[in-house]
């Protein structure tokens, strides 16, 4: 007999372990990772006495199989050379450019490929390992897309999931991967595909008829004698951790000083992104610039703070993209700014939790502006932040979010004209206006959140 949903032990794959080592007292030690995907299926796989495989994030073998804070955890080890092809390589410069629409054109190298199902395959085996009858699979993301189909091989009676955290792109650019026939094989090999949002799904579904034997319509394919599910589950955030947060007499205390810091009298406009030119923050820095052209003497009324959480560091591309940023930086502060004002603070690290809690709750106006994006949490947890009803999100229609999200002010990135005047908007918004829009954007992300996501998902794999 099968086990139930709520039964079934969980075997979590993903590229990262749920723990990463820092610095201790008594020399390194491990620590929760913090992030909605932790929170979400930590609870799960300990409750459930499953395992979480994934990569340690340092080069060398791997440590040995390990229980903490009662999860037990099977990490898979890179060599120096795999995380340059494996992870750097066909992950970050081929497939991800690809799968966000080839905002930057992606890099097809023949010598990537190899490490890619070699990394794979040891995920694979290494799930194979710690997997037992009547457990389920759960595989994340882009990283791993061969993996269902070589545990179906390794464990054919295991009831396997792959949730796809990233967009999947159009049949038009898919076609051009020279592996995409094996790339969707992979994930056939699962019984339920998620993605973030229809079109993504969609888009599978039609790359999936057209370059793999796959059949069927809708979201039902019939692959090597399996029935595949297709579907979607837009994943959400801990919107009752975040409010908590927020609710703290000591976030507000941080978050009146960080308005004082700046100015009681001036707006402050806010975008947070980790570093990535998918995020479109040239575009958006540009368009405030705009804005401030159009402000004239009312420049000095506003500030823009970017946060910009450092991402691949060593891989030129993100070099190149961080150069252009803060010259795009220098030069509006050096045009509009003054002995007493700077128009754009720039911040390049990570804030801890408490602090990016306080400083969505000082922002009169949250700016989340990718040029793709699979779904974007950073524009829920701003929503998650604002009980008093205030507040207003200007969100890019090319975010996965934006399909749930639809009383944010939405615009094109591409238009900087657009964007700038979509700021300008929610500057002026009668307040009114505000709470109506915010209000509703609060019961979406009170009603969705990230267990409910990881519920749905696991429903339905059992569906």
């Amino acid at each position: 007999m099968n086990p139930s949903p709520d039964r079934a032990r969980i075997v979590v794959v993903a590229n990262r372990l749920p723990v990463a080592q820092v610095a201790g007292k008594a020399g390194k030690e491990w620590k929760t990772s913090p992030g909605g995907l932790v929170s979400a299926l930590a609870p799960i796989v300990r409750e459930r006495d499953g395992s979480w495989v994934g990569w340690p994030g340092t080069e060398g073998p791997p440590p040995p199989s390990f229980v903490h804070e009662g999860l037990f955890l099977c990490p898979v080890g890179l060599c120096q050379e795999e995380i340059d092809s494996f992870y750097q390589g066909f992950s970050n410069s081929t497939l991800w450019p690809l799968y966000h629409d080839a905002v930057r054109w992606p890099e097809f190298h023949r010598h990537w490929w190899k490490p890619y199902t070699l990394v794979n395959e040891r995920f694979a085996r290494a799930a194979a390992e710690v997997l037992q009858p009547g457990d389920v699979a759960w595989v994340h993301d882009y990283h791993l897309q061969l993996v269902p189909s070589l545990l179906r091989t390794l464990c054919p009676d295991t009831r396997i999931g792959f949730f796809m955290h990233i967009p999947f792109p159009p049949v038009e650019l898919f076609a051009q991967l020279p592996w995409r026939r094996s790339i969707l094989e992979g994930l056939l090999g699962a019984d339920l595909i998620g993605f973030q949002t229809k079109n993504c799904a969609r888009n599978f579904e039609i790359a999936a008829r057209r370059f793999s034997s796959a059949r069927g319509t809708g979201s039902l394919m019939d692959f090597e004698g399996r029935r595949v599910r297709i579907d979607t589950f837009p994943i959400s955030i801990d919107t009752a951790q975040i409010s908590a947060q927020a609710a703290k007499p000591e976030t507000a205390r941080l978050a009146e000083s960080i308005k004082q810091g700046l100015g009681p009298e001036r707006r402050l406009i806010l975008g947070v992104d980790r570093l990535d030119y998918t995020k479109g923050i040239i575009h958006r820095l540009r368009a405030f610039e705009t804005l401030l052209e159009r402000l004239e003497d009312g420049a000095q009324t506003v500030t823009f703070l970017q946060i910009a959480v450092p991402s691949r560091e060593l891989v030129p591309q993100y070099l190149d993209i961080r150069t252009r940023i803060e010259q795009q930086v220098g030069h509006i502060n050096g045009t509009w700014g003054t002995a007493e004002h700077v128009p754009v603070r720039y911040l390049y690290r990570s804030l801890p939790f408490e602090e990016l809690v306080a400083h969505y709750l000082a922002a009169d106006v949250m700016v989340v502006t990718p040029l793709r994006d699979g779904m974007n949490l950073v524009s829920k947890e701003y929503v998650a932040t604002r009980a008093n009803g205030d507040g207003v999100l200007v969100l890019s229609e090319f975010a996965g979010a934006a399909n749930e999200l639809t009383e944010a002010v939405l615009v094109n990135p591409h238009d900087i004209d657009g964007t700038a005047t979509a700021m300008q908007e929610a500057l002026a918004m009668p307040p009114e206006e505000v709470h109506r829009r915010m209000g509703a954007l609060r019961r979406v992300v009170e009603r969705n959140d990230v267990h409910l996501w990881a519920d749905s998902f696991l429903g339905a794999l059992f569906s």
